[in-house]
């Protein structure tokens, strides 16, 4: 939002709290309009851009695992101000059709104006780390359109990765996903976010911002058994980008456990448990795309 905007913005909001002191009727109109926006938000909306439930957080004491939920176009987060990073985001992605128009890509990264920490484009230069997004530009473009790439460029979308990681076996991975594991089936849903260690580390040009030690991606296969398929991969900032994917498996269980979030909430407990804990590659045909080389 430019400057401009915002000014428009705090105008009309001022102008509404005027009115709002004059007449007690509109103040009521408006809260009751403020309230059923929230519930469509928090009830309707959201709900259609997370498969089983949104991210929960496990412990609330912890303030590092605190987020707010930022809906953007076709996909979804939970964003941490204190560590300057989203800490989940969600998408879906399905076959790319043939016939849609490969977008150009945006030259910069936006900041975005709902995030109280207003991390921006430059805060990342001359740091040592790409600006990896975690909503991939590629498949949601080619999906969902203009504006849908646009807010993966925004910040609050971001973290830091280091160029191997970004450029190589995060690529491959994205690669993978919305070319193979797309196949099989109408839907894969994909949770992904970064990982912090207790030893805190941020950007030598921005201190608002955490470096991450690691970093998970999530996939979930529906089926009309209502038992889905999971696939959770667990990559550290640290690699050399030809490494097999299938280096890097793990369970759910363990995402869990090191960001403090509890995902697929609403399935029921027993087959959470059970489908949490267990590593099955073999279903998503892993071993056949697993040392496909980088594009870059």
């Amino acid at each position: 939002m430019t400057f401009k905007s915002r000014k428009y913005l705090f105008s009309f909001i001022y102008s509404i709290f005027r009115l709002c002191k004059k007449d007690p009727l509109i103040s009521a109109a408006i809260l009751i309009l403020a309230a059923s926006a929230y519930a469509y938000e928090v009830k309707v909306a959201r709900p259609n851009y997370t498969y089983k439930g949104a991210p929960q957080i496990q412990n609330w004491q912890q303030p590092f695992h605190w987020f707010r939920t930022l809906r953007n176009d076709d996909f979804m987060l939970g964003y941490s101000d204190l560590r300057g990073n989203p800490l989940w985001v969600s998408y879906k992605i399905n076959k790319v059709n043939a016939q849609s128009k490969r977008l150009s890509r945006p030259q910069r990264f936006s900041k975005d104006w709902r995030t109280i920490n207003p991390v921006t484009h430059q805060d990342y230069l001359h740091s040592g780390y790409d600006r990896g997004h975690m909503a991939p530009n590629y498949a949601i473009s080619r999906l969902y359109g203009k504006q849908a790439q646009l807010d993966t460029f925004l910040m609050s979308n971001i973290t830091p990765q280091k160029p191997k990681l970004n450029q190589k076996l995060w690529q491959r991975l994205e690669y993978v996903e919305i070319n193979y594991f797309t196949q099989l089936g109408k839907d894969i849903w994909v949770y992904t976010g970064p990982i912090f260690d207790s030893n805190i580390q941020r950007l030598k040009n921005a201190w608002n911002v955490e470096i991450p030690d690691a970093f998970f991606k999530i996939y979930a296969l529906p089926s009309t058994s209502n038992k889905p398929k999971l696939l959770a991969f667990l990559i550290p900032q640290h690699v050399k980008g030809n490494e097999p994917l299938t280096r890097f498996l793990t369970t759910v269980d363990k995402i869990e456990q090191l960001t403090g979030l509890d995902f697929f909430s609403d399935l029921p407990d027993d087959l959470e448990n059970q489908l949490e804990s267990k590593v099955r590659p073999a279903r998503w045909n892993l071993n056949k795309v697993a040392n496909l080389p980088s594009q870059y």
